[in-house]
């Protein structure tokens, strides 16, 4: 019984690293010395999108076809910086990617409320 337990908390464990690796490796190292952290931009989406589901499909669509038209930053950033370059990672992985940058932000259910 126990070594099933240890196996299964392996699995789940390498389950969770290959996920977060996916954005450390693709978003995080790049965007570690960029203007603007991901945890603002992660901000401006949810100012903007607000929902779970509109702030991940607005990164996706965003991500898969940057343009002028689909950016959150202001025009100032965007004449100085540039529009980003499409991703690279397939659909399945930019998914992957944008789950773990949303687990990571998200402020839902970590904000406290006094009684």
């Amino acid at each position: 019984m126990v070594k099933r337990y240890i196996v299964l908390c392996f699995i789940l464990l390498s389950v969770l690293s290959a996920r977060s690796n996916i954005y450390e490796r693709n978003c995080v190292k790049c965007h570690k010395t960029q203007a603007v952290t991901l945890d603002k931009l992660f901000y401006r989406y949810l100012l903007k999108y607000s929902s779970e589901r509109a702030v991940k499909k607005a990164l996706y669509d965003y991500l898969k076809h940057p343009s002028f038209f689909k950016t959150i930053m202001p025009k100032g950033y965007i004449n100085r910086y540039g529009i980003k370059l499409p991703s690279k990672l397939s659909d399945k992985d930019l998914k992957k990617a944008i789950d773990v940058y949303w687990d990571k932000y998200k402020v839902f259910g970590k904000l406290k409320v006094k009684k």
